[in-house]
């Protein structure tokens, strides 16, 4: 027989109360009180709030493994610096979405044509800037790995500017 089982032997089954009250002595989380746990929840409100603006302010230490390093920095002021189509692609949608509500087949049919052609200029433009992009990138940082830069630099362009996470460092036509 085991030691385990040799010890529990010659002494009774602990009452429910007891077994309670040990489950709960042993417990790993502290008892606390209301007061403590509005503290500690308002304190990780405000880790988060934190955390939150150091990441939009573009802080190294905040941002998420995709969006890590000089390379990373390097392409976002790139693409931040100039203006694209992208990045009034759902304006335009939406100006789209309106015109195909007029019953007139004419500006149903231009708006789905207006709606195509954005989108083929911007697929166009992405192409073009991944490729400036990785020059660019080869050209400032030799050596380093270009797997998805200039995907990640497309697919910045493409969001509004106001709505890109970590916000723009630098203004439009701003040198970096």
């Amino acid at each position: 027989m085991s030691e385990s089982t040799e010890n529990k032997k010659g002494r009774p089954t602990p009452k429910r109360k007891e077994a309670e009250a040990a489950r709960k002595v042993a417990s790993l989380a502290p008892a606390s009180t209301k007061e403590e746990k509005k503290r500690a929840k308002d304190a990780a409100r405000a880790g988060r709030i934190a955390a939150r603006a150091a990441y939009m302010r573009g802080d190294e230490n905040a941002l998420p493994t995709r969006d890590k390093g000089p390379v990373k920095r390097f392409v976002r002021n790139y693409v931040d610096s100039r203006k694209s189509i992208g990045e009034y692609f759902l304006p335009i949608i939406f100006v789209v979405l309106f015109l195909t509500l007029i019953p007139s087949p004419i500006f149903q049919i231009g708006s789905i044509i207006i709606m195509y052609g954005v989108l083929l200029i911007s697929v166009i433009d992405g192409f073009f800037l991944s490729r400036k992009i990785k020059s660019a990138v080869i050209a400032k940082f030799p050596g380093t790995e270009l797997k998805g830069i200039g995907m990640y630099g497309w697919l910045r362009s493409t969001q509004m500017r106001r709505m890109r996470s970590p916000k723009p460092q630098i203004k439009v036509g701003e040198s970096f």
